[in-house]
């Protein structure tokens, strides 16, 4: 399976709806595109780093089959954003992951970091109305450039789950967990899946 025909898999995953930036990012990630020119502007701490590998892990969490970290999915999400999203989601992501260090994340325990991603998710809602709102108003303005300089991009809680979902099924590990993979097919036949029994990517 190549990287275009897993993109889709995973927007399919995901209901079909990809945010405008990340279609956008993954649109520079597939043309193999260099740094963006904003990217220095996007830095994350270690234990920033620590906190986005344990969000993607609560995300897609290792039962019999890998998690997150385990498909190199918290390098993943790094890296795309220095390099393909611009500087509104670099604010918004700042900030999510800033207010978890606030709560002390990392010092939680399970069902405390739960309901604090509980608590993100309700607040993402109200956030991705005025997100609507703000884009609109841009969209009406003739000072656009500058509102979209000052502006704060696709709320935090969705940009992760949207890489961690992407990660995840854009890697082997994610590809082989969700499908019998088959590198290398035999003749095309028509068969009937057995019941739980996954798909096959080519």
């Amino acid at each position: 399976m190549n990287r275009r025909d897993a993109i889709q898999r995973v927007a399919l995953l995901l209901g079909g709806t990809f945010s405008a930036p990340t279609l956008l990012a993954m649109n520079h990630w597939e043309g193999n595109a260099g740094k963006s020119a904003s990217a220095i502007d996007f830095n994350v701490t270690d234990q920033q780093k620590l906190i986005i590998a344990e969000v993607a892990e609560m995300i897609i969490p290792r039962t019999g089959t890998p998690g997150a970290k385990d498909a190199g999915v918290p390098a993943f999400i790094v890296m795309m954003l220095q390099d393909c999203y611009k500087k509104p989601e670099h604010v918004s992501f700042l900030e999510g992951i800033k207010n978890l260090e606030q709560k002390d994340f990392l010092k939680l325990d399970d069902s405390q970091r739960t309901e604090a991603l509980k608590q993100v998710e309700r607040d993402t809602v109200e956030q991705m109305k005025a997100y609507q709102v703000q884009q609109t108003k841009m969209g009406d303005n003739e000072d656009r450039e500058q509102m979209a300089a000052q502006a704060k991009g696709i709320p935090y809680w969705r940009l992760m789950k949207e890489l961690t979902m992407l990660g995840y099924f854009t890697s082997e590990e994610g590809i082989k967990s969700s499908f019998d993979y088959v590198p290398i097919p035999g003749r095309l036949e028509m068969i009937q899946l057995k019941p739980n029994q996954k798909s096959f990517a080519y």
